[in-house]
């Protein structure tokens, strides 16, 4: 195992604000058992195998799956030892498929480093990507067939929305409908899973626990599409990302698709370019000026303060503490990054 992951420390206020300094503590250290129990689990005796599984696990990553479910088991037991291993069942469950869609976007890096199938291969990326889902399925089986189901319903979904990705829209589909289900299912579903382990495993009731299901679903949904204006809005400096990377391998969004579904007169030229990748720089620099400038990025904005809005309104329905004043904070952190 790398010492570099096994000394890994978590400051869980750099992903939420946490009022209360208690309640940080206890998100605090459940987090760090999560990291923990993560490189155990993902450790193999086989040298290749151990090396590339816990190659995304030194890379980094927010853990904001893992967090959540930490942060909503708060409303009930939060000291139920069945908490972090949920925890760590969606974070593997996340991990496993970062590899497998850098197989499928041939992509070369994740998260500022290369990516395992440019390191390796594609054959031992799938392969670590199964690992890791199989490691997820251990541990899930020792919280109970309920927490099984869940998991596998969980899967179903991602690999669904997976595959409508790929094949795109069919005839008569409505592209930006098509998009944002693609969202809801490989984004939306893992974290609203995360925030139910949390009440599920801490006994927090079926109310809370219905709530948080939608509460998890409907912000990942928004964090997601912020990210789509993000990557044409924010500055490389502003968000350590490299703006117009979606437009540069032709990958629908938010903004994009808006575009598309609403066309105005003296759109014509930024329609065609954004009907496939962008190869020319020069081209990708042109259109992330004009859509910088078109009315879509404020339709944009305005969708995801909605989704964010809506998360925000099932709060109501839960306890008043700490704990829903950190998810209120999580749903402000959504739309702050938008501009």
């Amino acid at each position: 195992m790398s010492s570099a992951v096994v000394g890994r420390k978590w400051d869980v206020a750099s992903v939420g604000s946490f009022a209360d300094d208690a309640l940080e503590q206890r998100v605090s250290a459940g987090v760090q058992q999560v990291e923990d129990l993560l490189i155990t689990s993902a450790h193999s005796p086989e040298p290749l195998v151990a090396e590339a599984s816990s190659h995304l696990l030194q890379a980094g990553g927010k853990r904001f799956r893992p967090l959540l479910t930490v942060l909503c088991a708060e409303f009930g037991d939060p000291t139920s030892e069945d908490i972090v291993p949920a925890a760590v069942v969606v974070e593997l469950t996340h991990l496993a498929t970062l590899y497998h869609d850098d197989v499928m976007d041939e992509a070369s890096m994740r998260r500022g480093a290369p990516s395992a199938n440019a390191r390796w291969n594609n054959s031992v990326a799938i392969l670590v990507g199964d690992f890791l889902f199989a490691r997820a399925s251990s541990l899930v089986a020792d919280l109970g067939p309920d927490a099984v189901r869940i998991q596998a319903e969980t899967f179903a979904r991602l690999v669904h929305g997976q595959l409508r990705e790929t094949l795109g829209p069919g005839p008569g589909d409505d592209p930006l409908e098509h998009y944002l289900s693609v969202v809801a299912d490989k984004t939306g579903s893992l974290i609203a899973t995360a925030a139910r382990f949390g009440a599920m495993m801490s006994g927090a009731g079926e109310d809370v626990e219905s709530t948080l299901l939608e509460f998890g679903e409907r912000i990942g949904v928004a964090f997601q599409l912020a990210d789509d204006i993000i990557d044409i809005a924010s500055d490389a400096d502003d968000s350590g990302k490299v703006p117009g990377t979606d437009l540069r391998e032709g990958v629908p969004t938010l903004p994009t698709l808006l575009v598309q579904s609403n066309p105005v007169l003296g759109d014509e030229r930024l329609r065609g370019l954004l009907s496939g990748p962008i190869e020319d720089e020069d081209d990708v620099q042109w259109v992330i000026r004009a859509l910088r400038e078109h009315p879509a990025m404020d339709e944009a904005r305005a969708y995801v303060r909605a989704e964010a809005d809506a998360a925000r309104a099932l709060l109501d329905k839960l306890p008043a503490g700490a704990a829903r004043d950190a998810l209120d904070d999580i749903c402000t952190r959504s739309t702050q990054r938008l501009g």
